[in-house]
């Protein structure tokens, strides 16, 4: 018993030893490696704080510029931590944890492919500012004013109040429509009247009646032109400009085009139809309801 105690105490002891003779010899590289670790730490620092300044001036995303930020110092100390284990001699390690994060990343890549996606297309809308919090746009069948932007979603607040959160993706990979820069904004409008009335006095009377509205651009001229014979009437659009692209000014002027419309034609005598059904009771077809003879059950006949 004595002996195995003996035994076992020699063998303590002489690992204690060799691991105090590997800690004593590899202690310069561990030095040198926490300096290292350590000198990295402060140059990320440095770094962050420059591109932090940097991005401030160039973009004013600051979720952009704290996300390019937060990366490089990652990058920075990671970097150092790699190189301290190769100044330890783990070269073995730097290599497996190289492969570990190469496989982590690509199955995080397939679990959260459109999380990346929106994450992305939210970096690219940001530096490409196709539009800003403010701006009135249309995407995905949704119109209003964009109320927030981030690195998965943006918001819009529709003209009804609500509030619309939609993908970057979807965003950045569909047409989107920016009123806000729009210079100039036209307003389409389709009218139809009647058969019986006078084309040309229409046109005429049309145009220079929406010509003397205040809430369209007078500099540019208003048109008019004929597209097709209708079930009811002959069908056109007349087309001018609204004063301002901005939503209410576009509404107004298309507001008051359409009361001057009907102002013009009352006092004119032109009509605008709305359709008309004609019912025919007959089994050929032809037969008014006031001229068919109904049919008793007894053989006898009323009109």
């Amino acid at each position: 018993m004595n002996f195995n105690i003996e035994n076992l105490w020699g063998l303590v002891t002489g690992t204690l030893e060799e691991w105090v003779k590997s800690f004593v010899s590899n202690l310069p590289n561990l030095v040198l490696a926490v300096l290292i670790v350590v000198l990295f730490i402060l140059l990320a620092k440095v770094v962050k704080s420059t591109m932090a300044k940097i991005l401030g001036r160039v973009s004013a995303n600051e979720a952009v510029n704290n996300l390019l930020v937060t990366l490089v110092n990652v990058a920075i100390i990671v970097a150092g931590i790699f190189i301290a284990l190769g100044v330890l001699g783990q070269k073995d390690t730097v290599a497996t944890l190289l492969a570990g994060v190469g496989i982590i990343g690509l199955a995080l890549g397939f679990a959260f492919q459109d999380i990346a996606a929106n994450f992305i297309s939210g970096i690219l809308i940001a530096v490409r500012q196709p539009f800003k919090i403010g701006d009135t746009i249309e995407s995905a069948d949704y119109f209003g004013k964009v109320s927030d932007i981030n690195l998965r979603t943006t918001t819009i607040t529709t003209f009804q109040g609500l509030d619309v959160l939609i993908p970057n993706k979807n965003i950045f990979e569909n047409p989107v429509v920016n009123y806000t820069r729009t210079k100039d904004r036209r307003v389409d409008l389709s009218v139809g009247v009647s058969y019986g009335d006078d084309l040309e006095k229409v046109k005429k009377l049309t145009i220079d009646t929406l010509s003397e509205l205040d809430s369209i651009d007078r500099s540019k001229d208003v048109t008019l032109f004929y597209n097709e014979f209708g079930g009811s009437s002959i069908n056109f659009t007349v087309r001018f400009w609204a004063k301002s692209p901005k939503q209410p000014d576009f509404l107004q002027a298309q507001s008051d085009a359409i009361i001057a419309i009907q102002q013009v034609y009352d006092r004119n005598d032109i009509v605008i139809p709305f359709p008309i059904r004609t019912l025919d009771f007959g089994i050929k077809g032809g037969e008014k309801l006031s001229e068919m003879t109904i049919h008793h059950g007894n053989g006898q006949s009323a009109n």
